[in-house]
């Protein structure tokens, strides 16, 4: 039978059971969810998910019809359709200056949170360590976790959210395999300066490391504020 006690700090309860693995027991339900259901029975304004009040636009809807009428029901290739690829590429060159070859450095995954996921699994080892600016967005403490890592967090400093310069360098030692950065940042808004990118990208280079980068909310941006 399952017993709950307390556990990492960061991820609230430990699920004591010999049938769970070892690297998903200290992981309760998404407290995104959980606000989600809490809103539900109260019939309140959901602020836990983005719930746009209006549809999506038209075009898009229709193209998704016409796709399903259309003849796409096989197998895919693993790594995504090359028209979806070859047109990720041309938007990482046009918007980002990134010339990516979609036959090489394009994956196409369900999402962010798996592309994310897949990252973290792809290039991080056991005894690796990942360093994360706090807050996050509550899937990248699992994710480091899950991918046999130590999670090395670094608060940034409210209202502006700045990052410590000597706190992050601390945070970086031989075992420093990652730095996870979003921007602009979920749940704060934050984001990123020139000045804080370039520190992150020396430290990168300095200590042989990786960035993963979850920029989602690239767009939604105003005079370089979200």
């Amino acid at each position: 039978m399952a017993k709950r006690s307390r556990g990492t700090p960061s991820f609230g309860f430990r699920i004591e059971d010999r049938r769970v693995a070892d690297r998903v027991q200290h992981f309760p339900e998404s407290v995104i969810r959980e606000m989600t259901r809490i809103a539900a029975k109260h019939n309140a304004i959901n602020l836990a998910q983005g719930f746009p009040d209006f549809e999506p636009p038209r075009e898009i809807v229709e193209a998704a019809r016409k796709a399903l009428e259309g003849p796409h029901h096989q197998y895919a290739i693993t790594w995504g359709a090359k028209p979806l690829r070859d047109a990720i590429a041309a938007k990482a060159k046009r918007f980002n200056g990134i010339e990516a070859d979609p036959e090489a450095n394009v994956v196409v995954t369900c999402g962010s949170t798996e592309a994310m996921m897949a990252a973290m699994l792809s290039v991080v080892s056991a005894g690796d360590e990942v360093v994360i600016p706090e807050p996050f967005y509550e899937n990248y403490g699992p994710d480091a976790i899950v991918s046999g890592a130590k999670a090395v967090f670094v608060p940034m400093a409210w209202p502006s959210w700045e990052i410590d310069e000597e706190a992050l360098k601390q945070a970086f030692t031989k075992n420093t395999k990652a730095i996870v950065l979003n921007t602009p940042n979920n749940p704060t808004g934050k984001v990123f300066s020139r000045s804080e990118l370039k520190l992150v990208a020396d430290l990168v280079e300095e200590r042989d490391a990786l960035a993963i980068t979850d920029e989602i909310y690239e767009h939604i941006t105003y005079g370089g504020k979200s």
